[in-house]
């Protein structure tokens, strides 16, 4: 089955996509170029989770995205200042540093947390993309002028009405609304998106009653129904991330993937929750013993936690240690509200399937 060319859709057509679907852009490497052309070639928007890429790996996969599909996809970056991005000003709690010692796991973080944004966005102004977005801030007006001068279109992240508001304000061409059932980290930045999270269809709600930008859905969407269902309460298209994890084409390691599969198949339970413990900010992910061993310390307060990207870097070695022992209880799993109906499958079958649904054929 291919992708069908007759939906009517102004973000479609903005977007050059012949099916409602957006591949979302999960960082860490479970974005492959094979997952993102497959997405595109099939008439939906892949995208390429970039905000821990290396500027000079950035423009690597943006070429090999570029060599595998002729039809548009997506660079997401993460806004971070460059104080953010290069400065460690807290300490390792201390029980994760007891936790090191216990395991006898060598802790070596980088001269800097995270990746320079600035330098990020220089390769898309250098390497020209259909879709650039953005989560965990918002750029400058100045910023989403540049991307339209290059044949850009820019699309923002919002956890709140009034984030969405902002990327409006500034001329963004969508938003997408991260419901608090999508897995993953959250990406608005206003403290009102942290304070009460909201769920996908009445964030739709309130933020379609404030604004007019095209909105896509992102939230525990994982059949062709509920991408109708989203579509009813305002939004344009479907952003889905856990339903493309367990895909032959995603880049996440075996372990991980077969946790996700476990909670498919009734091996493992589906119980997910918000959490800063693995990065400093908030995510969804299964429940494992880390995150009930450490849960005295998962509270929203920035005196307790060091902020996102400083923790998100301390934590790094304890993963790779998990990894390295294939012990999925010390990993980060992220995954939404929906991950019991996960599949292995192509991303091809996924597509034609959600696609099946959604035309009821």
């Amino acid at each position: 089955m291919t992708a069908t060319a007759h939906l009517p859709n102004s973000l479609m057509q903005t977007l050059n996509l012949t099916c409602p679907i957006i591949q979302a852009p999960m960082a860490g490497g479970a974005t492959t170029p094979e997952l993102i052309s497959a997405v595109s070639n099939f008439g939906g928007l892949g995208s390429l989770g970039a905000g821990m890429t290396a500027p000079d790996t950035l423009q690597q996969q943006i070429n090999s995205i570029k060599s595998l599909t002729d039809n548009s996809f997506a660079v997401n970056l993460m806004v971070l200042s460059e104080s953010e991005s290069s400065t460690f000003d807290s300490d390792i709690p201390s029980w994760l540093h007891e936790f090191y010692q216990q395991h006898n796991i060598e802790v070596n973080l980088p001269n800097q947390p995270a990746q320079s944004f600035a330098k990020q966005f220089a390769v898309l102004l250098e390497n020209p993309v259909p879709v650039a977005s953005f989560t965990f801030g918002i750029i400058s007006a100045e910023q989403v002028q540049a991307l339209h001068q290059r044949g850009t279109k820019v699309v923002g992240t919002a956890n709140h009405p009034l984030e969405a508001k902002a990327w409006a304000d500034i001329g963004a061409d969508a938003v997408c609304m991260q419901g608090v059932e999508a897995g993953g980290h959250r990406g608005g930045w206003l403290p009102q998106s942290q304070a009460d999270p909201l769920g996908l269809l009445t964030l739709l709600s309130q933020t379609r009653a404030i604004v007019d930008i095209p909105l896509i859905a992102s939230g525990g969407i994982m059949t062709g129904q509920d991408i109708k269902v989203v579509q009813t309460a305002g939004a344009e298209l479907a952003q889905m991330g856990t339903a493309f994890l367990t895909t032959h084409e995603s880049g996440i390691n075996a372990i991980y993937k077969q946790q996700l599969l476990n909670v498919a198949t009734g091996k493992r339970s589906a119980q997910t929750r918000l959490t800063r413990l693995f990065s400093g900010k908030q995510a969804r992910g299964l429940v494992n013993k880390y995150l009930t061993e450490f849960a005295k310390y998962d509270i929203d307060n920035n005196d307790i936690l060091p902020p996102y990207p400083q923790l998100n870097a301390m934590t790094k070695p304890m993963r790779a240690w998990a990894g390295q022992q294939q012990n999925p209880e010390y990993l980060s799993l992220w995954a939404g509200q929906g991950v019991a109906q996960v599949k292995a499958e192509s991303v091809a079958e996924l597509m034609g399937r959600l696609m099946g649904e959604y035309l009821g054929i």
